[in-house]
């Protein structure tokens, strides 16, 4: 009778190791943990993608003067709101975080001095074509990094 009872515990604990315990181990060091930090990069790569996105989806309106400076602060909002967004997301030390938050470092840059140029009444950048071409490339090089895990 008290080997049955041994055996029982013997299996319940055993039971209780592989339906919690081998779970809990992979989700704390296994393969749920390199999951999860290609999912934080594949995320960031997105949301910066789209902060990229409404930038450049919106910023012909701002071409030429005159300017409605309470348009213009209510796109910069938008457009500040998904580059902090993305910056949240890109805190993994994969390279797609570290190249995404790199664009989003560039991208705010630009769209600050374009804030200072638009409030100021001076000529925006004149490179901002290129600079902006220079930050989708880097995030399309942070999207080709999560292809190439």
């Amino acid at each position: 009778m008290k080997n049955l009872i041994r055996l029982v515990v013997i299996v319940v604990v055993a039971l209780l190791i592989w339906k919690k315990g081998i779970p809990w181990w992979q989700a704390h060091h296994g393969k749920s943990a390199a999951a999860t930090t290609a999912t934080a990069g594949g995320s960031c790569v997105e949301l910066a993608e789209h902060a990229s996105e409404a930038w450049g989806s919106g910023i012909g309106r701002f071409a030429n003067p005159p300017y409605d400076l309470d348009a213009w602060g209510q796109f910069r909002s938008r457009v500040d709101a998904g580059i902090a967004h993305a910056e949240s997301e890109c805190n993994c030390s994969d390279e797609s975080c570290t190249k995404s938050h790199q664009a989003m470092g560039d991208l705010r840059t630009l769209v600050s001095e374009l804030d200072g140029s638009i409030r100021g009444g001076t000529e925006p950048p004149g490179d901002i074509v290129q600079r902006q071409e220079q930050i989708d490339n880097t995030i399309n090089a942070a999207r080709d990094s999560l292809r190439g895990r």
